[in-house]
């Protein structure tokens, strides 16, 4: 599917809001539990409501913009910023995010039991790349162990807490 695109005057309104976004991103960034070889933080939690709060298109842009800001030098990234970071371990896991992202924006407007189910599936994907880039520097093994299987209870309930959030707020 496309992105759906903002109109020209809503422009400045999108940019400011994915501007927005990004900034929040980079804060739940920081927000960490030290692992190796990839840090648990709260970022996967927001890449979810960044895309079902905004759609598919916000989600995708802020969390674009944030990745920007980290390659331009910004200490954004839970490991700082540059370039660097995105030659690292985690990097899979950053790519994931805009997968991510713009999957949870399609849990919009959904029956809660379907938009659970839609942000489940949109945290799980960001493993995908995830686990697949981190192999290369650990073996498969390794990152299946230290890259997916110990995040699975973190999953669950930052899935559920992002769904319980969009739930309060659409009330």
């Amino acid at each position: 599917m496309a992105l759906a695109l903002p109109a020209p005057r809503g422009a400045l309104r999108f940019a400011g809001l994915a501007l927005l976004g990004s900034w929040l991103l980079a804060v739940s960034a920081q927000i960490a539990l030290p692992m190796w070889p990839v840090p648990a933080t709260l970022q996967s939690m927001v890449v979810l409501l960044l895309g079902a709060a905004g759609g598919p298109a916000l989600g995708v842009a802020a969390v674009g913009a944030y990745l920007a800001q980290g390659i331009a030098g910004l200490p954004v990234f839970a490991g700082g910023g540059g370039q660097a970071v995105l030659a690292g371990p985690t990097a899979g896991y950053l790519l994931g995010f805009v997968l991510a992202a713009w999957v949870a924006g399609f849990a919009r407007g959904l029956a809660w039991w379907r938009q659970g189910l839609v942000l489940l599936g949109a945290h799980l994907l960001l493993f995908v790349p995830g686990v697949a880039w981190l192999a290369g520097f650990v073996g498969w093994e390794r990152a299946l162990a230290a890259g997916f299987i110990v995040f699975i209870p973190g999953t669950v309930v930052k899935t559920a807490a992002a769904l319980a959030l969009l739930r309060a707020v659409r009330r």
